[in-house]
C-alpha cells in the first residue's frame, strides 16, 4: 500500500465514532451499528484501543475506551466492521515487586479475539523490559512492538455458525479415539494440494476421511489448536514448538492450520468429519501462556493486568508460581479469568461445532490456594453449566505443582487420561515379574480408580503411547531415548518408559528380533482394544510410525514426526482396522458399569483363569514369575433391550502369552459356552484366523511368545435343575 492510501485508511478509521458501548459480551464483537470493545483490567489507568490499516499492519488511530464496568473497560465504534486490525495499549503501573507490568508501550492481543492476522517476529521489543539493562526485568522499555507482533481481526461469528454440522451425540463408552496433529497427520500426504497440506481443510478431505473410516475410529482428539507462540530458546535453536502446547488465543485458531483466510475452514471440517461419524475432541492448555515466567515477553495478559491473570508468589508477587513447569500459572480462581476459559469452551463448542476437551495439565484447574479440589470452582462451573456439561470432558490428571497428581480423582463427569495402564500394559507385554493383578485391574477398565464416585470404565482414557513419549513402533524397537535433535543434549523427556528393545538398540535386519516386535505390536493394539475402557489410538501407531527413538518430538516439525503417507504398514493397518471392527461388534468390550460378576449365566461378566483352565485363585495371582492368562468377558449383544436374553449372550476369551517361551492353554469348561471359534491372533500378521470352525473343548492351543488369541462363542441352553 502506498503512502496516500495508509494516509486513506488512517482518516477512515480515525473518523469512527467511539460511543459508551457495553461491557459484555468481551472481546470484539459486531453490533448493528459497528463492533463493540471490552476488555477486563483491575489495575490498569488507561487502556487505549489501537486501530491498523489492513495491508502494511500500520497503527493508524487510536481510541481511548473511557468507560469502565466493574473493571471491564469498553466502547463500541460506530461504522466498525468484520476485518478489522486492531489490539491494545494499557496504561499502569509498572512495578514488578508489586506484581504489575503495565507498558503502553508495547501492542497487546485481546484475550478474546477470535483471528490473528500476521507472523511473531522475535524482537527485544517483545519484552516489558530492556533486555540489555543488568536490572533484568526490574527495567523498563520504551521501545514499540506493534511492528513485531500479530494483529486480532474482528470476526462474524453469526457467518461461522451458518456452516450445518449434523449434531452425533455419541456415548464416550462407544468412542475409539484417535490423537493426532493437525499438520503432522496431512502434511506429507501424497494426494493434497501444496497449499492443503497440514491444515483443516486437509483433515476434510476425502482421501483423508476415507483414512480414517476405514480404519473405524469415532472421534479425532487433536493437539493444541489455539492460536501460540513458539519459545524464545527454541527460535534461537532453529526449532519450533510442533506441539503448541503455548497458547497465546483461547479463541483463536493457529493459523499456520488455515489453508485460506477463513476461521470457518474449522466448522467445515468438523461439518464434514461429523458426516462421516467422527468427533471432534480438542486437546486444550488454559494452564499457562506462553509469556513464560518473569523473563518473558509479554503478549497480553502480563500487560493487561498481570496480578490477575496469573498467580503469583504471594510473599513475592515479582515471580510466577509455576505449577505447569512453563514458567507460570493461570489464575482460573479468580472469577474474571474463570469468564475467560468459559466463555472459550462456549464458543468452541456453539461456534465451532467440537464435541469434547481433552484438558491439559488439568491439576492445575483443580487448584485452590489450599491445594487440588475436585469440588473447585472451575470444575463446579463445568458441571452446572448446561452446554458444557453435556459435551465429552477428559483430564490430563496431573501436573508438577504440590500434590498435582490425581489420577481417579475427578469429579463424575470427567474421563482421564490412565496412565497406570499405559505403564501396566507395557510392563507386562514386556515381561516383567509379578504383573498379573496389575494387569488384570486394568484390562477390568480401572475400578479401584474410578467407581468411588459413580463413574464407570469409560472415566478411564486407555492408552499405550501419546504424543508424549515413543510411539508403539519405537516402544518396542528402543530402550533409551534418543533425544539428540531437540538440543538439549538429550536430557529432556522420560527416562524410565518400560520399553524393549528385544536384542538391538534401534533398527535392525535381524529377522527373528522384527518378528518379535511385529508381534508386540499387535499385542499393544490387540489389548487396548479388548479392555474395558475408552481406547486413545496414537496418530500413526497403527501404520508403524517411528520417531527414531525421539521421546520429547515438541519441537520436531519435521518428517520425524510427520505421518508418513508413503511408508505405511498395510498388514497393522488391516490388524487394527480387524480390531476395532471386533470391538465395534461386541458391546460386552464397552460395559457401562463395571461388572463384578465373576461368571454371568446370560449376562455383564468376567473371569480369569490360568492357562490351564481353571479359575484364578489368590495363590495364582500371587504367582510372581507367571506371564499367562486367560478371560472370559460375556454380555448381552442387543444391549439396549432390558432384561437379559439368553440367546443374544455372546463371549469372548482370550489367551494371553506374555512370557519369553512358547506356552500351552486349555479351553475353560464353562457349561454354557462350549464351543469357541479362533477369530483374531496376533501371532502373524493374518489377522483372522484361516479356520473359523468350532473347536474342541479338550483342544489344546500353542502360543507363541508374546502373542495372544482371541475366541467367541455365544450361548447354548440353560441347564433346568
Amino acid at each position: 500500500m502506498n503512502k496516500a492510501s495508509v494516509k486513506d485508511e488512517s482518516c477512515e478509521h480515525s473518523s469512527l465514532l467511539l460511543t459508551a458501548g457495553k461491557p459484555f459480551p468481551l472481546g470484539a464483537n459486531l453490533t448493528e451499528d459497528g463492533v463493540n470493545f471490552s476488555i477486563f483490567s483491575a489495575h490498569a489507568t488507561k487502556v487505549v484501543l489501537c486501530l491498523f490499516d489492513s495491508q502494511n499492519h500500520i497503527e493508524v488511530a487510536q481510541y481511548i475506551l473511557d468507560q469502565k464496568t466493574h473493571h471491564i473497560w469498553h466502547g463500541e465504534l460506530i461504522g466498525a466492521k468484520a476485518g478489522l486490525l486492531y489490539g491494545y495499549r494499557v496504561f499502569g503501573p509498572y512495578q514488578p515487586e508489586l506484581g504489575h507490568r503495565f507498558n503502553h508501550h508495547k501492542l497487546l492481543l485481546d484475550p478474546y479475539a477470535k483471528k490473528l492476522v500476521g507472523e511473531l517476529h522475535q524482537n527485544k521489543a517483545l519484552y516489558a523490559y530492556d533486555v540489555d539493562d543488568e536490572l533484568g526485568d526490574l527495567s523498563f522499555s520504551t521501545t514499540d512492538n506493534a511492528a513485531f507482533i500479530p494483529k486480532c481481526e474482528v470476526v462474524d461469528v453469526e457467518q461461522i455458525k451458518s456452516i450445518p454440522i449434523k449434531p452425533i451425540n455419541r456415548d464416550l463408552s462407544k468412542s475409539i479415539i484417535y490423537e493426532t496433529h493437525v499438520k503432522g497427520f496431512t502434511k506429507l500426504h501424497p494426494d493434497l494440494a501444496p497449499n492443503v497440506k497440514g491444515t483443516f481443510a486437509a483433515l476434510a478431505n476425502p482421501a483423508v476421511v476415507q483414512y480414517l473410516s476405514q480404519l473405524g475410529v469415532t472421534a479425532l482428539e487433536l493437539l493444541p489448536v489455539h492460536a501460540f507462540f513458539d519459545e524464545p530458546f527454541l527460535a534461537e535453536k532453529n526449532l519450533n514448538n510442533y506441539w503448541g502446547y503455548n497458547s497465546v488465543g483461547f479463541f483463536a485458531l493457529q493459523p499456520h492450520y488455515l489453508s485460506s483466510d477463513d476461521i470457518g475452514e474449522f466448522r467445515s471440517m468438523v461439518s464434514t468429519l461429523h458426516q462421516a461419524g467422527i468427533e471432534v475432541i480438542l486437546d486444550v492448555v488454559y494452564n499457562h501462556t506462553a509469556e513464560g515466567n518473569q523473563l518473558g515477553p509479554s503478549y497480553h495478559f502480563r500487560g493487561i493486568d498481570n496480578l490477575s491473570y496469573y498467580r503469583l508468589m504471594p510473599n513475592e508477587p515479582r515471580f510466577y508460581i509455576n505449577d505447569t513447569g512453563c514458567g507460570n500459572t493461570l489464575n482460573i480462581n479468580h472469577p474474571q479469568v474463570l469468564m475467560l476459559v468459559m466463555d472459550s469452551l462456549r464458543y468452541w463448542v456453539e461456534v465451532m461445532g467440537v464435541d469434547g476437551f481433552r484438558f491439559d495439565l488439568a491439576s492445575c484447574l483443580g487448584r485452590e490456594t489450599y491445594g487440588f479440589d475436585p469440588a473447585s470452582g472451575f470444575f463446579d462451573a463445568l458441571m452446572q453449566d448446561p452446554i458444557l456439561c453435556q459435551v465429552k470432558l477428559i483430564a490430563e490428571p496431573w501436573d508438577i505443582g504440590p500434590g498435582g497428581y490425581q489420577l481417579g480423582n475427578y469429579p463424575v463427569v470427567f474421563s482421564e487420561w490412565n496412565d497406570k495402564y499405559r505403564d501396566a500394559m507395557r510392563r507386562f507385554w514386556r515381561g516383567d515379574s509379578a504383573m498379573l493383578s496389575e494387569f488384570a485391574k486394568r484390562f477390568h477398565g480401572s475400578s479401584d480408580l474410578f467407581e468411588h464416585n459413580g463413574r464407570g470404565p469409560s472415566a478411564s482414557i486407555n492408552f499405550i503411547t501419546s504424543h508424549d513419549g515413543f510411539s508403539l513402533h519405537d516402544l518396542v524397537t528402543y530402550k533409551q531415548k534418543h533425544n539428540e535433535a531437540n538440543g538439549e543434549d538429550n536430557r529432556d523427556g522420560h527416562s524410565e518408559n518400560f520399553s524393549c528393545h528385544y536384542g538391538v538398540e534401534g533398527e535392525t535386519l535381524d529377522e527373528s528380533i522384527n518378528q518379535i516386535r511385529n508381534r508386540q505390536k499387535r499385542n499393544f493394539i490387540a489389548t487396548l482394544m479388548l479392555s474395558q475402557g475408552v481406547p486413545m489410538l496414537l496418530s500413526g501407531d497403527e501404520a508403524g510410525h517411528s520417531q527414531h527413538g525421539n521421546n520429547n518430538a515438541y519441537c520436531q516439525d519435521n518428517p520425524n514426526s510427520w505421518f508418513n503417507w508413503r511408508k505405511i504398514d498395510w498388514q497393522l493397518v488391516k490388524f487394527t482396522r480387524e480390531l476395532i471392527s471386533l470391538r465395534k461388534q461386541y458391546p460386552l468390550l464397552c460395559h457401562k458399569a463395571f461388572i463384578h460378576k465373576p461368571e454371568a449365566l446370560f449376562d455383564n461378566g468376567i473371569a480369569w483363569f490360568n492357562r490351564l483352565g481353571e479359575p484364578m485363585t489368590k495363590a495364582l495371582w500371587s504367582e510372581h514369575l507367571c506371564k499367562t492368562l486367560s478371560v472370559i468377558v460375556t454380555g448381552n449383544l442387543l444391549e439396549d433391550e432390558v432384561g437379559a436374553v439368553p440367546e443374544n449372550t455372546q463371549a469372548l476369551l482370550i489367551f494371553i502369552n506374555a512370557d519369553s517361551i512358547e506356552q500351552a492353554f486349555n479351553l475353560p469348561k464353562l457349561p454354557h459356552f462350549a464351543h469357541w471359534s479362533c477369530v483374531i491372533h496376533s501371532q502373524t500378521h493374518s489377522a483372522i484366523s484361516p479356520s473359523d470352525s468350532a473347536v474342541q473343548a479338550e483342544q489344546k492351543f500353542y502360543l507363541q511368545p508374546r502373542s495372544l488369541m482371541i475366541f467367541h462363542s455365544h450361548f447354548q441352553g440353560v441347564e433346568h435343575v
